[in-house]
């Protein structure tokens, strides 16, 4: 009973410690005090909702393009003339082998050059077949159309990346050549094909090569069979699982094929995006110090305006700790309040960046066109606690001047 009743009194004395009853010089400080908080706390959450969104947006460009999995030949040769693997295997169509796979696609990959009037491009002809997921890929097309599964004329049409149809000033619509060499003499192939749809993924490994076209004439470029390909891609559920899904399909495939991760395949651009996690984390440190700071100051004043009220609550027998959890207890209230601005602030702005894309990029530079926002529960749950925790412990250094505060010294000043 006694304890409940000191807590009503510290709640009670605490509210009254509102920015109204404060003298003049703490009361603005304490303003800026929220707007601190409210401002560190918005940052944090757009450092954190950024960097994930841009995470994501680049791992599904990859994810995308490659699949989360790529199945071929066991080779030491890394070039794009692989062997052929079967296009029967355990796994394909059926993708039940393995839990969390929702598909898997086969493709086949011919190297060999684009050739115009006055230019000439070394290219990677990627076939796919017409259970390829084209839908991953609808983001990155700029225009024109991919080739639809049902047409019999899509054998001879191709997509290209913006950045091949700029260099060797190409278009929907038009003809295009394209040489290929096949067999162990090396005899010349050519192919004239139709441009029906133009890509940009941002991405330098993918559009300064790739040709995206018909699954069968890969096969009859490279002299192959309609049941050889140079392997599958397999698309996951939940890309944080990519390693450990991607060791399971590896224990359970044949001796002679390979199977590789996204992150294995492009690790320059994985450990890129591991990078960036350092970046939030300095962002973070840096940003909690500085509410830490300024939370503070402003109860290092307060308690210093207001240590007449301390000596008369020591003389009519308020303990240490009693004095220490009322100002304890107004600061927790001054970071909520800020914690609450800045969430508001922070989740609007994710908000509006998310559905409007105002802020953009140098997609030469970062490989998308805006900035992007993934604005997660769980993520701004454990921020808004750690935030709260670390203020907390914070502020308890201050309050530690009450017990130095002389009541009978106080009172005899007044």
């Amino acid at each position: 009973m006694l304890a409940s009743q000191q807590m009503s009194i510290v709640g009670y004395i605490a509210s009254g410690l509102s920015g109204k009853t404060l003298p003049g010089f703490t009361r603005p400080l304490v303003r800026v005090a929220i707007a601190g908080v409210a401002l560190c706390m918005a940052v944090m959450i757009l450092a954190v909702a950024i960097v994930r969104g841009f995470q994501q947006e680049i791992k599904a460009k990859v994810a995308g393009f490659s699949g989360h999995i790529q199945v071929s030949r066991y080779d030491a040769n890394q070039s794009y003339e692989s062997s052929p693997i079967p296009l029967d295997q355990p796994f394909y169509p059926y993708h039940h082998t393995w839990a969390g796979v929702t598909h898997v696609q086969p493709y086949v990959v011919k190297a060999g050059i684009i050739k115009t009037e006055d230019q000439i491009q070394g290219i990677v002809f990627k076939g796919v077949g017409q259970d390829y997921s084209w839908e991953r890929f609808s983001g990155d097309l700029v225009r024109g159309s991919f080739p639809r599964d049902d047409d019999t004329s899509s054998l001879h049409k191709v997509v290209i990346s913006s950045r091949l149809a700029n260099s060797l000033m190409l278009d929907t619509g038009m003809f295009v050549r394209m040489y290929f060499i096949s067999g162990a003499n090396g005899q010349l192939r050519g192919r004239k094909l139709e441009v029906t749809g133009i890509y940009e993924t941002g991405m330098e490994e993918f559009d300064r090569v790739y040709v995206l076209g018909h699954l069968q004439l890969a096969q009859r470029l490279s002299l192959w069979d309609s049941s050889q390909v140079s392997g599958f891609e397999i698309f996951i559920r939940n890309m944080d699982q990519m390693q450990v899904i991607g060791e399971e399909v590896y224990r359970s495939i044949s001796p002679d094929l390979d199977a590789r991760s996204a992150a294995q395949l492009y690790p320059q651009i994985f450990e890129w995006l591991r990078l960036q996690d350092m970046n939030v984390v300095i962002i973070l440190v840096l940003m909690v110090l500085v509410s830490a700071i300024t939370l503070i100051s402003a109860l290092l004043i307060i308690i210093l305006e207001r240590s007449g009220m301390i000596g008369v609550l020591k003389a009519l027998g308020a303990s240490n700790r009693m004095v220490h959890r009322i100002f304890l207890a107004h600061a927790a209230s001054i970071a909520l309040k800020g914690m609450l601005l800045g969430n508001v602030l922070g989740i609007g702005l994710g908000l509006l960046q998310q559905y409007t894309g105002w802020a953009t990029l140098d997609q030469e530079s970062y490989y998308i066109s805006h900035v992007p926002v993934l604005l997660e529960i769980v993520p701004l749950i454990l921020l808004n606690v750690g935030v709260f925790i670390i203020s907390l412990l914070a502020m308890g250094i201050p309050t530690l001047l009450v017990t130095r505060v002389d009541p009978a010294r106080v009172v005899s000043m007044r």
